[in-house]
């Protein structure tokens, strides 16, 4: 029961919404199936399936409202929660922001959806783990790593005749390799919609490379440094910058999109011409929904175009309090890239590091969008064009605006996922001077 087909997803929201006596309700529909194993030392640990289903009503009288949800789906408990909804709207103060609910829109089918991936089971799964843990054994190294693929589907309607449905499927593959005296270790992560992407044995000799290769690490003193940054720390870094494209806490001053003296920096060359970030939900290795939680449809949209500030997103309220067209959120974050492998990068750099992962990424100052963090699982010091020492991990202090206002050079975009909120994002590999690491960690 927990996918439903968009028909049977409509036929149970109509009914839901059949009860409601609120002057606007709004009914959303979530459900899930995952699937998923973990395994540490070469050994499988775990593993399960999940699946679940829960709906949420938002009755409002006025500027009122008030949400309950609830996980049983039949006619009596549909009306039970509908009638909670809307003795909590009664109950609950006005929202001066509260908006009314959108009139029926028009979507495109998403590409979200892919068979094969809804198809995986218990023995797939295990197939490909299989295929990580014996890379490591023969690599003489220890796995510890984790897979999940889920399909889910949301759907919502409204009292004005709005209804959206979307279904899709995610699979994710993590792996960290390390030694069995715990000092050299390896990463790497794969995030797709479509399973026949996932090559864990590819992914799990990358992470090996890096273990066996950040055996020995030297200590090198920190200071400004030209760094490669492979895809995964490209994500980790970038990832607080994707959040901070929002038109209302740059006005507010909050974030680094601020302007001096209020406002926000729309039409700003903010980074370097080289960097251009745009969203499309029908990018073919980053697919999204076609519409967002509150029904509006999602389009292809530019955010930096050229280093330049061109799209801030702005809701429905602070949109009607600026006077200006509401622009929801991104539904993905793609940033175009170049030509250059790391391997070129690697050959045109005369001195600097290569940073196979960050992590532990704290903010520092939300309105230059300080960041600090450590290295991790393979930093490597370059010079003359070929990588000469594993070095030991650093912590570094820097702000994303500012590397990306010192960019020489950008690789392929990959998709790439970030561990911390499992979002995947589409990003390249890049060469940036000026990096700063402000000192060394004894951490592996």
């Amino acid at each position: 029961m927990p996918i439903l087909n968009k028909e049977e997803a409509q036929k149970l929201l109509k009914k839901a919404l059949s009860y409601s006596k609120a002057e606007e309700c709004e009914v959303t529909l979530r459900g899930s199936e995952s699937g998923n194993i973990r395994y540490a030392r070469n050994s499988v640990s775990t593993a399960g399936e999940i699946g679940q289903m829960s709906l949420v009503v938002a009755s409002s009288f006025g500027k009122k409202t008030g949400t309950a949800s609830i996980d049983e789906f039949d006619d009596a408990s549909l009306g039970k929660v509908v009638r909670r909804s809307e003795e909590l709207a009664q109950l609950a103060p006005e929202n001066p922001e509260h908006m009314p609910l959108l009139e029926p829109q028009v979507y495109k089918d998403s590409i979200t959806y892919v068979q094969g991936t809804a198809a995986m089971t218990p023995d797939t799964r295990a197939e490909a783990v299989g295929k990580s843990i014996q890379v490591c054994k023969d690599a003489k190294l220890q796995a510890a790593g984790y897979l999940e693929n889920t399909t889910d589907f949301d759907a919502i309607m409204n009292s004005k005749g709005l209804f959206a449905y979307n279904t899709g499927t995610d699979v994710i593959f993590t792996v960290t390799t390390r030694n069995e005296e715990g000092t050299a270790s390896g990463y790497a992560a794969r995030g797709f919609n479509d399973v026949s992407k996932l090559d864990t044995f590819t992914a799990t000799k990358v992470a090996c490379v890096k273990a066996n290769g950040s055996l020995g690490a030297r200590a090198i003193e920190p200071g400004k440094y030209t760094v490669i940054l492979e895809p995964v720390a490209v994500t980790y870094m970038l990832e607080n910058m994707f959040r901070g494209l929002d038109a209302r806490s740059a006005d507010e001053g909050r974030s680094f999109m601020s302007k001096a003296g209020g406002g926000n920096r729309l039409g700003e060359q903010l980074m370097d011409p080289k960097v251009t970030i745009y969203s499309d939900p029908f990018h073919p290795e980053l697919p999204s929904p076609t519409w967002n939680r509150e029904g509006q449809p999602y389009e292809k949209r530019t955010w930096i175009d050229k280093g330049v500030v061109k799209n801030l997103a702005y809701s429905r309220f602070w949109a009607q309090k600026k006077n200006v067209a509401a622009v929801p959120e991104p539904g993905n974050i793609i940033m175009e890239g170049g030509n250059e492998s790391i391997e070129d990068m690697i050959k045109n750099t005369e001195k600097g590091i290569l940073v196979s992962r960050l992590w532990y990424i704290r903010m520092v100052d939300p309105q230059t969008l300080l960041l600090t963090g450590l290295t991790r699982d393979g930093t490597f010091y370059i010079e003359n064009g070929q990588i000469k020492f594993p070095v030991k991990n650093f912590r570094f202090n820097e702000s994303p605006v500012i590397m990306l206002n010192n960019v020489e050079s950008l690789g392929k975009p990959e998709r790439s996922i970030s561990v911390e909120s499992y979002r995947s994002y589409l990003v390249p590999p890049m060469k940036v001077r000026d990096f700063t690491f402000t000192s060394l960690s004894d951490a592996v």
